[in-house]
């Protein structure tokens, strides 16, 4: 599989952005799909995740602004992001992973897009 994100840039704060991540080549193991991002010089931070039968999760700091969805096909995988703060500005990966205990651990994925940056500056 094969995830390339786009849709990331730059956003004045309480602004808006939609991240879209499209999944090509062998996608019938992508059960769960996932939003991570990493600030500089920290690890990778779990944003929210979804499976395939629509169930998801937020990371704590993210809930009530951000909405993760999956197009039909589940082929491209979406993040919708509201109200956004300096403090979201990071690089955004999506990855994807079959088994997933932890759903926003990024131990659990096994093949990562090569990110989008996102900055919230005025």
């Amino acid at each position: 599989v094969q995830l390339v994100e786009s849709g990331g840039g730059l956003v004045q704060p309480g602004g808006s952005l939609r991240l879209s991540c499209a999944a090509s080549g062998d996608t019938q193991n992508t059960a769960y799909m996932a939003w991570f991002r990493q600030f500089p010089g920290k690890d990778r931070e779990g944003v929210a995740a979804i499976h395939r039968d629509g169930r998801t999760k937020y990371g704590d700091r993210v809930k009530g602004r951000f909405t993760i969805s999956r197009d039909s096909a589940k082929t491209t995988l979406f993040l919708e992001m509201n109200s956004l703060k300096p403090d979201d500005t990071a690089m955004y990966y999506c990855a994807t992973g079959v088994y997933c205990a932890n759903v926003l651990s990024p131990s659990e994925y096994d093949t990562w897009g090569q990110g989008t940056q996102v900055t919230v500056s005025s």
